[in-house]
């Protein structure tokens, strides 16, 4: 075998993982704190309206929580101009369909947004073969409100990944009560649990340094890397 990674005996081995894991425990409680501080944030009033086109027709916000009171957005980045989605939020979103039924139990609705026209987003949904409720906010204010498409100086408008969480009460009004982007979303990424305990973690070693370095549209793997979008900073 050739490796330069240190190489120990078993007993030195579990001294270090008990060293280890006193450190993943005082993560795991200070996870458990932000958690409770990220549910003990005030919330916003939506007062404004917005509209969708989903598959099926326009759609109001109230419409997108079919019939639970909490619901969660992802900000897909698809640009009205682009071909294809967003490679790092296609790689969030292989992962939805098989949350969803859960998630749905338990009370919570989950929907993608994108700026693309429902046209677009229903082909590459297709191709993609996802199941999850896909609507364009091409006809609202809704991505550049929540801060997923930020206009630039030179007219330009920059995606961002991300989500955003709603509440609706039992008398019908919907408050806005979390957001967050880039890294803030990548644990909706459930592969990436899985490569944090692999031997070579992430090993995203450039030149992007982050999910474009090795992630395809899973319908594209064995074709030369590109980054179309970015995901993370």
């Amino acid at each position: 075998m050739q490796t330069d990674h240190p190489v120990v005996s078993r007993h030195e081995w579990t001294l270090a993982r008990d060293a280890l894991l006193r450190r993943e425990k005082e993560l795991t409680r200070a996870e458990d704190a932000l958690t409770r501080s990220r549910m003990a944030l005030p919330w916003v009033r939506m007062d404004k309206a917005y509209t969708f086109d989903g598959a099926h027709g326009p759609q109001g916000l109230a419409d997108l929580f079919q019939g639970h009171s909490q619901l969660i957005v992802y900000h897909f980045m698809f640009s009205p101009d682009w071909e294809d989605g967003c490679v790092g939020c296609s790689f969030l979103a292989d992962h939805l369909d098989s949350a969803l039924m859960h998630l749905r139990h338990h009370d919570v609705s989950v929907v993608a947004i994108s700026r693309a026209p429902q046209a677009r987003l229903a082909a590459f949904k297709q191709r993609m073969g996802w199941k999850f409720d896909w609507y364009s906010s091409e006809r609202s204010d809704f991505n550049f409100d929540f801060q997923a498409s930020v206009a630039q100086a030179d007219g330009a408008v920059e995606e961002r990944p991300g989500a955003s969480v709603f509440f609706r009460d039992p008398d019908g009004e919907i408050f806005h009560t979390y957001s967050a982007f880039e890294r803030g979303v990548e644990r909706l990424s459930g592969a990436y649990n899985y490569l944090d305990i692999a031997p070579l973690g992430r090993n995203e070693n450039g030149p992007y340094f982050d999910v474009r370095d090795w992630v395809r549209h899973h319908d594209r793997y064995g074709e030369t890397a590109h980054g179309t979008c970015r995901h993370q900073a």
